[in-house]
């Protein structure tokens, strides 16, 4: 069953974020867009590329309204281990929570139970903490954080204007489309 415009399940969980220790919960999802990255593991190999390409994209989002949180079933321990040990993960300044129980990934549906790891699974969360765009991969697939940018900016859009829906590789500013009897078949 599809997770698109069901709202986020309720959760706690420890956090790392720059130097400290934080408590995060589902209520942290709402009054503001999210981006939320799960991954399968800490001191990894494609994983580290991922999060340090959404770091880099870490600035766009923001300024676009978004939070961004990454998810691994490791604890918040290790994510600050990691992120003293590792030139890639060091660069992070956006929020690593730890999901040791399995709650917040089997709540998103991309809990790998045989191993107790997360499948690479993006989401994009609206205001109102309801699910708006989900993207998951393969374990071996690593993701390119610059497909947020659009993917964010449609849903924003569509959001603020409920009778128009984005085309495939719609820009900013670019068309869109106001779905009507008369538009059928003639795209």
């Amino acid at each position: 069953m599809s997770l698109i415009g069901k709202e986020v399940q309720p959760f706690k969980a420890s956090a790392y974020r720059n130097g400290e220790f934080v408590e995060v919960s589902e209520a942290d999802f709402k009054g503001k867009w999210s981006v939320v990255c799960f991954y399968p593991a800490d001191f990894t190999f494609v994983c580290p590329t991922e999060l340090e390409d959404l770091q880099n994209e870490y600035e766009n989002l923001k300024a676009l309204g978004a939070e961004v949180y990454s998810v691994s079933t490791d604890t918040h321990f290790t994510h600050k281990a990691w992120h003293d040990t590792s030139a890639a993960i060091g660069k992070i300044t956006y929020t690593m929570i730890g999901d040791p129980t399995h709650t917040i990934s089997r709540n998103f549906d991309v809990l790998i139970e045989e191993s107790g790891l997360a499948d690479r699974g993006t989401f994009i969360i609206d205001p109102d903490g309801v699910i708006q765009a989900i993207e998951i991969n393969a374990g071996g697939i690593g993701r390119d954080a610059s497909t947020l940018i659009n993917k964010l900016k449609a849903a924003q859009y569509v959001r603020k204007n409920p009778k128009e829906v984005c085309p495939a590789k719609w820009q900013e500013g670019a068309a869109t489309l106001k779905p009507s009897l008369e538009l059928v078949g003639k795209i």
